[in-house]
């Protein structure tokens, strides 16, 4: 059946049915990616009139409304598809809330955590790169010990997994290193992970052939420079002029140039 969207009657209906399809891929036929997807489905459609019809009964007797934006409920689904079914991706967005404290979950990163830790056991790498950001950033709100040489690890693996920002942040945790805390006040720096700036180049390259912005500025600056990479003013342009052209093009859709939710 062919839909006409400019119908507001056809518009609920395909909702109706597109609900009833995820609730049966989940409840009946237990795939958790059907799971997921009736996940986002509660968060992101919101009910539009007063009173929803009950269309399908779950196999544990609960009732769930059509169309409703419903966070709580989207919650319930990813923890229990990442729990019981092993899907990531369900992990990773139980683990937002968690981060976030949204939904009806408290802020708790140990919790978020463990979330990010999951989904990058099932190869989500937008979770490998949570995880390690966490491990960097919050150990102690983590309460998880501080291993630099994993949380590296976890950034290089979903940089080379396709998530831009992981290689955006370890280009430039090697473009600074990461110092050790000064605890007798003398002027000696030590670093825990040290500069570093042939890895950071080639995060950067990385990262700016994915899209990312920010690893663009950093090629342009490394070429400039003759740092990591030997020094070529053409490429520089290059990449500056890359970079530019994707700011603009940024801002002419509305878009705001920022980090993964919450991991700003």
């Amino acid at each position: 059946m062919t839909y006409d969207f400019k119908s507001e009657s056809e518009v609920k209906e395909f909702l109706q049915n597109l609900g009833i399809e995820y609730r049966f891929g989940c409840y009946s036929e237990k795939k958790p990616e059907v799971c997921h997807l009736l996940g986002d489905y509660l968060e992101a459609v919101k009910k539009d009139y007063e009173k929803a019809r009950k269309l399908y009964k779950s196999n544990c007797g609960d009732y769930l409304e059509a169309v409703k934006k419903d966070y709580e409920k989207a919650r319930k689904l990813y923890k229990s598809n990442c729990d019981d079914y092993k899907f990531g991706k369900s992990c990773l967005k139980f683990g937002t809330y968690a981060l976030l404290g949204k939904a009806g979950v408290k802020e708790d990163y140990r919790t978020a955590y463990e979330y990010f830790k999951k989904g990058c056991e099932q190869d989500v790498m937008d979770s490998c790169f949570n995880q390690g950001l966490l491990m960097i950033s919050s150990p102690d709100k983590c309460t998880v010990k501080p291993d630099l040489t994993q949380a590296m690890s976890l950034l290089a693996r979903a940089c080379e997994g396709g998530n831009a920002n992981s290689c955006y942040y370890a280009s430039g945790f090697y473009i600074s290193g990461l110092k050790k805390e000064n605890k007798d006040n003398n002027e000696t720096v030590e670093y825990d992970l040290p500069k570093d700036m042939k890895l950071a180049f080639k995060y950067a390259s990385k990262g700016c052939n994915m899209g990312n912005v920010y690893c663009c500025v950093n090629l342009s600056q490394m070429y400039s420079k003759g740092e990591g990479i030997g020094k070529n003013e053409e490429l520089a342009k290059k990449y500056k002029d890359l970079a530019l052209e994707m700011q603009k093009e940024a801002q002419e859709i509305g878009k705001t140039l920022t980090f993964q939710e919450g991991l700003s």
